[in-house]
């Protein structure tokens, strides 16, 4: 054998049997194409201070990888433990005194843009714009101010925006029988619940939202938060995810929605014609859930000792995985009200899928067509658990 040998080793190395005869290099030695002995990388006996930092490079790199992974498959598979909590009746919204005992009126500039005038108490019920008897609470629109009347509509038509006196924290359950919700071009109804005076700060809840409903739509429920909530984390819910991030400054403010059906019909006409349903929202540490319930579905147990535990998949979860709950919903009231136009039922592209003409001419010249832009609400009813929060 010729030439020397890679790793200093003797090209005349050689193996022989008792006879003398040549049985190839020893085992610690391997021939290449040019008969030249070396060492085969595997052997670590043989391995120089090069190899070896190569080589623990790479285990590094692999126990990082591995860590990594782990990491990212625990995060995945996270969930917060909804376990079952005792709730208590803590109050009920109902009766002619709906409005009146439990709510604010909202007046001055509307903060969403809207081509709209929230108007006081006193001029809600002259005009007819809300209303309550023992067994339905009406909030609408108006309907008797157009382009000839005197004020005319010109600059916005008369609506009402109600915010609850009392403000909740965590570990209480809403419910909300809801009759009918509204319809119309150019309207942008909402049942929400925020603390307005330190939005988005202490957060929002939208359990109903719609806008331009003229027949069939999906309700759509949604968080809107300040910076540090994301969805985009395991969830167990019936309705459609829209957006992980629920930051205001993301997206436009669209928060993190879902579709709460895909059959268009949890808000509009079909709801509207099939009684409503019930709106439950379940507000805790553990997450935000939502549940919308069919007039013929309702539990048995949702207005005297609700257990959500029992209720199935939620319509819409929202997990506090990667969202502290309590740091983003705090101090938060009840609010329902009708927009008009406004940042998002205004914009053009939004309006003109079901709508003619612009928004604003719509709204201020068109008054029959807001005949059934109103809310109908049967009773407001929160439960309380031992250790809820509220102000």
């Amino acid at each position: 054998m010729a030439g020397r040998a890679k790793n200093g080793a003797s090209s005349n190395i050689n193996m022989t049997d008792n006879y003398g005869r040549y049985m190839g290099p020893p085992p610690e030695y391997k021939v290449d194409r040019d008969d030249t002995l070396y060492h085969p990388w595997y052997n670590v006996k043989y391995w120089g201070k090069k190899a070896w930092l190569i080589a623990g490079a790479i285990i590094v790199a692999i126990i990082v990888i591995i860590i990594v992974v782990a990491v990212v498959e625990t995060k995945a598979n996270r969930y917060p433990d909804y376990t079952k909590l005792d709730y208590t009746l803590s109050e009920t919204y109902s009766g002619a005194d709906f409005f009146t005992s439990n709510f604010d009126y909202f007046t001055g500039y509307d903060p969403s843009s809207g081509f709209v005038h929230y108007v006081p108490s006193e001029e809600a019920e002259s005009l007819n714009l809300t209303y309550a008897s023992s067994s339905s609470a009406i909030l609408r629109v108006d309907t008797s101010v157009g382009n000839t009347s005197s004020p005319d509509a010109s600059t916005g038509r008369f609506s009402v925006r109600v915010t609850s006196k009392k403000q909740y924290g965590l570990n209480n359950l809403f419910v909300f029988d809801v009759k009918h919700s509204p319809l119309g071009c150019g309207t942008w109804p909402a049942l929400w619940l925020s603390d307005p005076a330190n939005w988005p700060t202490n957060g929002e809840i939208d359990i109903m939202e719609a806008v331009n409903v003229v027949g069939e739509y999906n309700n759509q429920m949604t968080l809107h938060t300040s910076s540090g909530c994301s969805m985009g984390v395991k969830r167990k819910e019936t309705g459609k995810s829209l957006q992980n991030s629920c930051v205001n400054s993301t997206n436009e403010n669209a928060g993190c929605g879902v579709d709460a059906s895909t059959d268009k019909s949890t808000f509009g006409s079909t709801f509207n014609s099939n009684g409503g349903g019930v709106m439950a929202m379940e507000l805790r540490s553990a997450g935000i859930r939502m549940w919308q319930f069919a007039r013929d579905s309702i539990p048995s147990d949702v207005w005297s000792s609700p257990d959500p535990s029992s209720w199935g998949e939620a319509t819409a979860d929202f997990p506090n995985t990667d969202c502290n709950i309590g740091n983003h919903f705090r101090n938060q009231s009840i609010i329902a009200n009708i927009d008009l136009c406004g940042s998002w039922a205004g914009t053009q592209s939004v309006y003109s899928e079901n709508c003619p003409g612009t928004c604003t001419d719509y709204v201020a010249n068109y008054p029959s067509a807001f005949t059934d832009a109103y809310w109908e609400f049967g009773n407001f009813t929160v439960f309380s658990a031992s250790n809820s929060t509220s102000s």
